[in-house]
């Protein structure tokens, strides 16, 4: 009987707390800004050069290729906006015979969101070419081993254009746009 009424006299607290209780509400704004922003990691130059053959006859030795630089972006899109692509093109000093080649490699790290998708091996010019495409609301991670890793190497496409060349200097220049 003790039980029953102290059960009795529990529900009815909870339940006259219940029926008091109030509730409030306060409106809150937020703002959250378009955002476009890319770099490359780590900064700095790199080198590529060809060896020469030891013995007459043998071709030149394409130099290994480059895989120490990462693209990093950040991107928040508007409501029904684009997604946006990065694009690559080379300065307009070209090497005649020489093809500069880029693939930007799947998305990995830290990161979260609509990451973008490589195009593949692409031949860079000065004309720019995406290379990343469908970046939606999205970061990568800051840094190496975030992002996507970028392997940049060069080919010779035509012997007969080679001339010999010494610390000839050429930009990539990368592009995050819609």
């Amino acid at each position: 009987m003790i039980l029953i009424r102290s059960i009795l006299l529990t529900a009815a607290v909870i339940l006259s707390a219940v029926i008091y209780a109030q509730t409030a509400s306060i409106p809150v704004t937020m703002t959250l800004p378009i955002v476009t922003l890319m770099d490359i990691e780590p900064a700095g130059s790199i080198s590529l050069n060809f060896i020469a053959p030891t013995e007459a006859g043998n071709a030149l030795t394409t130099p290994t290729s480059n895989t120490s630089k990462w693209i990093n972006y950040t991107s928040a899109i508007a409501t029904g906006g684009l997604t946006r692509r990065i694009t690559a093109a080379t300065n307009n000093t070209n090497i005649p015979g020489v093809s500069i080649r880029l693939q930007a490699g799947a998305a990995t790290g830290s990161g979260g969101g609509t990451m973008g998708t490589s195009s593949g091996i692409v031949t860079l010019s000065p004309s720019p070419i995406t290379i990343i495409s469908g970046i939606g609301g999205a970061f990568t991670g800051n840094g190496t081993s975030n992002g996507h890793q970028l392997t940049i190497s060069l080919l010779i496409s035509n012997y007969a254009l080679l001339s010999a060349q010494t610390n000839t200097s050429i930009s990539i220049v990368y592009t995050i746009t819609e």
